[in-house]
């Protein structure tokens, strides 16, 4: 255990977010998506929420300032209902260190699929939110 970093945040999850530069992207799944076979790097956080792992994470890691959407959804596949809980639960825990996100941008489900093709890593957590896969672009961390 570290002083100031959350034990939600496993040792390879700290040293890949450590490795992570300017751009790259850190994919937060739910425990149904397909990130074995889509993943380069898969980190495993079963058991955990997205929404704990998001305040977790975010007091370490800064998001890009430089796109207009550093954090990305999943959009419902036509006929889904989207629970509007889950964007606001993520939401709360992004606000606690980035509270002028710009709007959450949402791609379709193989949009989404091919982008988290090229993040530098996937995290598969225990979520069980239907939609609560998030993709974080990582910006320049302040002096």
């Amino acid at each position: 255990m570290l002083k100031g970093i959350s034990q939600l945040i496993s040792p390879q999850l700290l040293e890949v977010m450590a490795r992570m530069g300017h751009g790259d992207e850190l994919v937060l799944a739910d425990a149904h998506f397909p990130g074995e076979s889509l993943g380069k790097i898969v980190i495993r956080a079963d058991g955990l929420r997205i929404s704990d792992l998001l305040e977790a994470i975010l007091p370490l890691f800064e998001l890009d300032s430089y796109v207009p959407h550093p954090v990305v959804m999943m959009e419902p596949v036509a006929g889904d209902k989207l629970d509007p809980g889950v964007e606001i639960s993520y939401r709360k825990s992004i606000h606690l260190t980035n509270p002028d996100l710009p709007p959450i941008k949402r791609l379709d489900r193989f949009t989404f699929y091919e982008r988290a093709k090229s993040a530098f890593a996937i995290v598969m957590t225990g979520e069980t939110a239907k939609y609560g896969n998030v993709i974080l672009v990582k910006g320049v961390t302040p002096v």
